[in-house]
């Protein structure tokens, strides 16, 4: 049973997933979470990330450590993508389960569905069609990751489960324009322009394309809440089960950054996949439920992004 003393070691805690459930932790009084930045431990070196959990032999481990980045990211760098991924994941996993920790949490992507999955999309679509080209290096990896947890559930009993968020946003979220993922990036080139005597804005595609979005402390919440309870499946999709035009969403994040200037669309850029909606309905049977409304979410975002915008990564 994980309590306020157990040992935890939370992977990628610099990341907006890991920072969000950090702060969480701490939030509830968790005073023995152990966290490492890339420079004191890197996860891609086997040995070390051996050597590291069976040092500290963790209660818990949380693995929200991921190279991650949206479609430019994807197309410029596979290699990288998939790599990363693939050995960081398998480091961690491998070294708790010869360690015999007793409880891992596997944060994945919405990604790993295929392009054309029934919408809104079940755990049970997961290998049942191709994958959205534009990721399918990262989709491969996290994919790898949940079978691996599935497989040590199933042949050694162990309680590693995974939670594959739908698209995050959120205090920490990387606003570099040829990194970022959409919402993100819509917020600073809305803001930018709007400095710019509002300017025009050039989104990619069509803005046809639906998405849903999850603010980070609600998957930090999901992430809380499965802490403690024994979760019965392998597989569980964290979202809002709802979702947006894109072009609706850059309206919205217009209206919330005060631009008023004019969108203009560059059909000539991939739209991505379709439509993303996530059937929540097996969290939602666990307990489960999102709270922070998408206006309140990226009201939030852009409050951040304001503070900080000076000292993060853009």
């Amino acid at each position: 049973m994980i309590t306020r003393d157990s040992k935890i070691y939370l992977a990628g805690h610099k990341g907006m997933v890991g920072g969000a459930i950090y702060r969480r932790l701490a939030k509830e009084g968790f005073h023995n979470v152990v966290v490492k930045s890339k420079d004191e431990l890197d996860l891609r070196i086997q040995s070390d990330v051996a050597d590291f959990i069976s040092d500290h032999k963790p209660e818990l481990v949380i693995l929200a450590a991921a190279r991650v980045g949206g479609i430019l990211a994807n197309h410029e760098y596979p290699y990288d993508f998939l790599h990363d991924n693939l050995i960081i994941q398998d480091n961690i996993i491998h070294a708790s389960h010869l360690n015999d920790v007793p409880k891992l949490i596997f944060l994945g992507s919405s990604c790993i569905y295929p392009k054309f999955a029934v919408q809104p999309m079940k755990e049970s679509a997961l290998l049942t069609g191709e994958l959205e080209t534009t990721n399918q290096w990262y989709a491969i990896a996290k994919i790898s990751g949940v079978k691996l947890c599935e497989a040590l559930r199933k042949q050694h009993s162990r309680d590693y489960y995974c939670l594959m968020p739908t698209n995050l946003y959120g205090p920490g979220d990387n606003f570099d324009l040829r990194t970022s993922h959409v919402l993100p990036a819509m917020i600073r080139k809305f803001h930018e322009a709007k400095e710019n005597h509002h300017s025009s804005v050039i989104l990619w595609g069509s803005g046809n394309p639906m998405r849903e979005f999850l603010y980070v402390d609600d998957v930090a919440d999901a992430v809380y809440f499965s802490m403690g309870r024994t979760m019965s499946e392998n597989l569980y999709n964290v979202g809002a089960g709802r979702d947006i035009t894109i072009r609706d969403l850059a309206e919205l994040i217009r209206d919330i950054t005060g631009h008023k200037g004019h969108i203009e669309w560059d059909a000539t850029k991939p739209d991505g996949t379709p439509r993303k909606l996530m059937d929540v309905s097996r969290m939602e049977n666990e307990g489960w439920r999102y709270s922070t409304g998408l206006r309140q979410g990226i009201e939030k975002t852009y409050e951040w992004f304001l503070l900080n915008r000076e000292s993060m990564r853009t």
